[in-house]
């Protein structure tokens, strides 16, 4: 159950970095409460995972998450650059939390 709750974690994650996007500074209301609230489950679902799953296993896949996630909507959303060489990062950040992911005991 640790790893649902991390993964969601980290879908968690991707929510409230977009979300700041669209708070502007925090100062339209909605995208800001929905942040906030993202940022709150976010941080408790992944606490809970750190029940039963290593310190550093546990973070570094919910900031993989999150990152992977968040660039790819970036690009998707944003139009930001989806260039060869972000692409292959991207592509060893999953690598790495994949590989995190298999190697973990629990």
């Amino acid at each position: 159950m640790a790893w649902v709750y991390l993964v969601i974690a980290g879908l968690l994650e991707i929510a409230w970095a977009i979300g700041l996007k669209y708070t502007q500074g925090f100062t339209k209301l909605v995208p800001s409460i929905t942040t906030i609230v993202c940022v709150i489950l976010s941080f408790s679902l992944l606490s809970l995972s750190l029940r039963t799953l290593p310190v550093g296993t546990a973070y570094a896949v919910w900031t993989g998450i999150g990152a992977i996630g968040t660039a790819v909507l970036g690009i998707v959303l944003f139009r930001e650059p989806a260039t060869l060489g972000r692409m292959m990062c991207i592509s060893l950040i999953v690598a790495g939390v994949v590989g995190l992911r298999f190697v973990s005991s629990h």
